[in-house]
C-alpha cells in the first residue's frame, strides 16, 4: 500500500511471495462477525482507478477489491484458479478456460470475448496502457470463444512468465470499455466489491456483492466474518494512521517508518513482506548529468549507502540483495553484492574532475557553462524517513559540488511527472516493487514516456541481451540469465538498490492475509 510504483497484482510480490507472519492480540480478540465495515488506510490518494492506466500501488490495492484476474496467487506463492479454472502456456501462447457463472458488477455474464478484448487492448501499444509489457507483451492479441469459455493468447515475442503475467491482468467488463471515464473513480469489474462513494484525498466506500462466489481457488462466500463494506481512508501521516489503529477507528494500516515499533509493542495483528525500499534512479535522457555513467558512478561513491539505508528504514532495513526481494521472486538474486562502487568521497571528487565538472567559486561544479544542478524527487507517501534520506543525499552530494533541490511528490504526481514523463528531474529515490524479473523490463529498457515506461531512459545493451536470452526460456529455466540482466543494470549504475524494508501491515478487530504484497480482499475477516 505504501510502496510507490508497482506492477500490479503485484504491488510487490508474486510467485514465491511469502507474507511473513506474526500476529498479536489485536486481530485475534474475538469471533468472526458478519455485516461489519473494514476500514483500510492508504498513505496517498490512488488517483485514477482505471486498472489499465495506473502504476500506483495505492490504486492497485483498491483495485484488488474491484477486479479479478484470470489466475490468483495464494499465501504460499502458488498459482490457483481465478476467473479461469484451468490454463496452460508456452513462452508465446497461453490458453485459459473461464469458470462458469462469473458476472460483472451490473449482473451481466463475463464472456471469453470480453476477457480477450482486455488482453488485446493492453497489448496494443497505440492504447498506451501502463500494463503494456508488465502483464501483456507488446503486440500480443487474444481471441475468445464464448460457448466454451476459452481464451487464447498469442505473443509475438517470447515471455518467460506468460501465463502468470497475462493471467494477472485485471479484467474490465463491457460498460467500462464503452466509457473508460467511468473507471477513473468507479469500477466495472467482476470483483468482490463495487464503488459506492469516492471522495478524492479523503475516502472511498466499497460495498460487497452478495452474489460473488468465484474467489481464488476453492474460496466460498458463506464464510463468517466477511465485511459488508470496505472504507479506504487516505491518511498521509503515518503517526496519525498509527493513532487511528490504536484507537480502533481503522482496521488495517501499513507502516514503513518508526511508528511500526509502537504497533509491534502493542502486539497488534500483523502480516509482513520484505521488499525493495531504497532505490536510487538517475535521469539518463540526453543532456542530463545522469546520462554519463562516470557521473552516476561518482555520485554513488559520494554516498554511504549503508548509512542512507539505515536513515530510510529507521535502522530496521536489510541490505538490498537485488531489484526483486528474495521472498518475492522465483529467481532469487544476489546481484547487489560487489556490483556497486564503494563509498569513497575522494574517488568521487576525482571522477567528477576527470569528467570535466570543475568546481566554481561557490563550490558548485560546472562544465561547458552548465552547472551541476539536479532536482531530486522522492515520494511523500513513504513518510518522514524518506525525506530524511533525501536530505542526507542532498548534503553528501553538496559536499562534492552538486547543487541539489529536493522535491517531494504525491504518488499521483509521481505517476504523472516521472512515470508519465512530464517532469524535469535529475535523480529520484523511488522504490519500484515488482514481482518477477520480467516485470522490470518496460521500466528499465525500451521506449521512454509517453510511448513507454522507461522513465529513466536507460539504454543498457548487456541488460537487453540478457533479457532476450531469459525471455526465450519458460519460468525458472531462465533464472541465470535474469540474474545476468539484473547485474548489468546495477554494475552500470542504472539503478542503485541499497536497502530492503520489512514492511508490516497491522490489523485491529480484523484478520487478513497478504498476497502479492497487499491485502487479499477474500481473506479479510471481521472480529467481534
Amino acid at each position: 500500500m505504501r510502496s510507490v510504483l508497482t506492477t500490479a497484482v503485484v504491488s510487490g510480490v508474486v510467485l514465491a511471495l511469502s507474507a511473513c507472519g506474526g500476529s498479536g492480540n489485536g486481530g485475534n480478540g474475538g469471533q468472526p462477525v458478519d455485516g461489519r465495515t473494514f476500514t483500510l488506510v492508504l498513505g496517498s490518494d490512488p488517483g485514477n482507478l482505471d486498472p489499465h492506466f495506473t502504476s500506483l500501488a495505492s490504486a492497485q490495492q483498491v483495485n484488488r477489491f474491484l477486479y479479478d484476474s484470470l489466475v490468483s496467487v495464494d499465501t504460499n506463492g502458488g498459482l490457483v484458479a481465478g476467473l479461469a479454472e484451468k490454463w496452460e502456456a508456452t513462452t508465446t501462447s497461453a490458453t485459459f478456460t473461464l469458470r462458469k457463472g462469473v458476472t460483472c458488477a451490473d449482473g451481466s455474464p463475463l464472456t471469453a470475448t470480453q476477457v480477450a478484448r482486455n488482453i488485446s487492448f493492453v497489448g496494443d501499444p497505440k492504447n498506451a496502457s501502463t500494463r503494456l509489457g508488465l502483464f501483456v507483451p507488446a503486440g500480443a492479441t487474444a481471441t475468445g470463444d464464448d460457448p466454451t469459455g476459452v481464451v487464447q493468447v498469442t505473443s509475438p515475442t517470447p515471455a518467460a512468465f506468460l501465463a502468470l503475467n497475462v493471467g494477472s491482468l485485471h479484467i474490465v467488463c463491457g460498460k467500462g470499455f464503452a466509457d473508460r471515464e467511468l473507471l477513473r473513480k468507479g469500477a466495472d469489474g467482476t470483483g468482490m466489491y463495487t464503488v459506492t462513494e469516492a471522495v478524492a484525498d479523503d475516502h472511498y466506500t466499497l460495498t460487497r456483492r452478495a452474489e460473488y462466489a468465484w474467489g481464488p481457488g476453492d474460496w466460498r462466500n458463506d464464510q463468517p466474518g466477511l465485511p459488508a463494506k470496505v472504507v479506504v481512508r487516505i491518511v498521509p501521516n503515518e503517526t496519525t494512521a498509527t493513532n487511528l489503529l490504536l484507537s480502533g477507528e481503522v482496521n488495517a494500516v501499513q507502516i514503513v517508518g518508526a511508528d511500526k515499533q509502537r504497533l509491534r509493542s502493542a502486539r497488534k495483528f500483523q502480516r509482513e513482506v520484505v521488499s525493495p525500499l531504497g532505490e536510487l534512479w538517475f535521469n539518463q535522457k540526453p543532456g542530463m548529468p545522469g546520462a554519463d555513467e562516470a557521473v552516476r558512478r561518482a555520485l554513488t561513491q559520494a554516498l554511504d549507502l549503508n548509512q542512507l539505508g539505515q536513515v530510510l528504514t529507521s535502522g530496521t532495513g536489510r541490505p538490498a540483495s537485488g531489484l526483486v526481494a528474495a521472498s518475492m521472486t522465483p529467481c532469487p538474486q544476489t546481484s547487489v553484492s560487489g556490483s556497486l562502487p564503494g563509498h569513497d568521497v575522494a574517488a568521487a571528487t576525482a571522477a567528477l574532475d576527470a569528467a570535466g565538472w570543475v568546481a566554481g567559486p561557490d563550490g558548485v561544479r560546472a562544465r561547458g557553462g552548465a552547472r551541476l544542478e539536479m532536482t531530486v524527487y522522492y515520494p511523500t507517501s513513504l513518510g518522514q524517513t524518506l525525506k530524511a534520506a533525501a536530505e542526507l543525499l542532498q548534503q553528501r552530494w553538496g559536499e562534492v559540488g552538486v547543487r541539489v533541490t529536493l522535491r517531494g511528490l504525491t504518488d499521483a504526481e509521481i505517476g504523472e511527472l516521472i512515470v508519465g514523463g512530464k517532469g524535469t528531474w535529475g535523480a529520484a529515490l523511488l522504490p519500484l516493487s515488482v514481482t518477477l524479473p520480467s516485470e522490470l523490463v518496460p521500466f528499465t529498457s525500451g521506449p521512454t514516456p509517453p510511448d513507454g515506461g522507461n522513465f529513466a531512459a536507460i539504454d543498457n545493451e548487456r541488460y537487453t541481451a540478457a533479457v532476450r536470452k531469459a525471455s526465450a526460456m519458460v519460468g525458472t529455466e531462465g533464472c541465470a540469465s535474469w540474474s545476468e540482466a539484473e547485474q548489468a543494470l546495477i554494475q552500470e549504475v542504472d539503478v542503485v538498490p541499497f536497502v530492503d524494508s520489512t514492511t508490516p501491515t497491522f490489523g485491529e478487530a480484523a484478520t487478513f492475509e497478504l498476497t502479492r504484497g497487499s491485502i487479499a480482499p477474500t481473506s479479510v475477516r471481521m472480529l467481534g
